[in-house]
């Protein structure tokens, strides 16, 4: 799968640990080296802006994105390749959807997970069929796998839905399975038993 540009949702705090920027950053480099175009949410700060100024200081490309009323608190970074203003967080994740062939997660907060969940949730429904990645930076992710893993045995998830979402703690790993992703050929829906259960009532 060709990848011209990669949306990467992230933290706007930069964590405890030094690795989660140092990763971050060189994310950025890593892209630019490999002329793929950072979209990503537009802010100077955090790991957002690490892998902002990964990409630009390597002579990449990056578009932010950002809605108007966090222009000032999440700090819009204002050296970018193009910072693109919307109205709201719904016009902002459908903007970096439109302009991106693939995504990646980095650490963050509920914020993050929000837009990755969406992201697959949208892939899983069969409206876009890019690659879905998370960086697992120091195990960051472990535990949400295995929450994915205990989705698929209580039934509320298809094993070839989990694995759509692409999981490695290496960039350069990620990004070959990113490049090699197929998306599934079934659908979303779990068997529903729900029938044979109010039958037995």
């Amino acid at each position: 799968m060709q990848l011209k540009n990669i949306t990467v949702f992230c933290g706007s705090s930069s964590g405890k640990d030094p690795i989660f920027y140092e990763t971050a950053y060189k994310l950025g480099a890593v892209l630019a080296s490999k002329d793929i175009g950072l979209v990503y949410g537009g802010a100077k700060v955090g790991l957002m802006g690490a892998v902002a100024n990964g990409v630009l200081e390597a002579g990449g490309k990056a578009i932010g994105v950002i809605p108007q009323f966090l222009k000032s608190v999440e700090i819009a970074h204002e050296q970018l390749t193009e910072l693109i203003v919307v109205e709201s967080m719904h016009q902002r994740k459908a903007k970096m959807d439109a302009l991106s062939d693939g995504i990646i997660a980095l650490p963050g907060g509920f914020g993050t997970l929000e837009e990755l969940f969406e992201m697959l949730t949208w892939g899983q429904l069969g409206l876009h069929k890019k690659p879905v990645g998370i960086l697992n930076i120091e195990g960051f992710y472990d535990s949400l796998m295995a929450l994915t893993s205990q989705m698929v045995t209580a039934g509320f998830l298809k094993q070839q839905n989990q694995e759509m979402l692409l999981v490695d703690n290496s960039i350069p790993g990620l990004l070959d399975k990113m490049h090699a992703y197929e998306p599934p050929l079934v659908g979303k829906w779990v068997e529903d038993q729900s029938a044979d259960i109010l039958d037995k009532m």
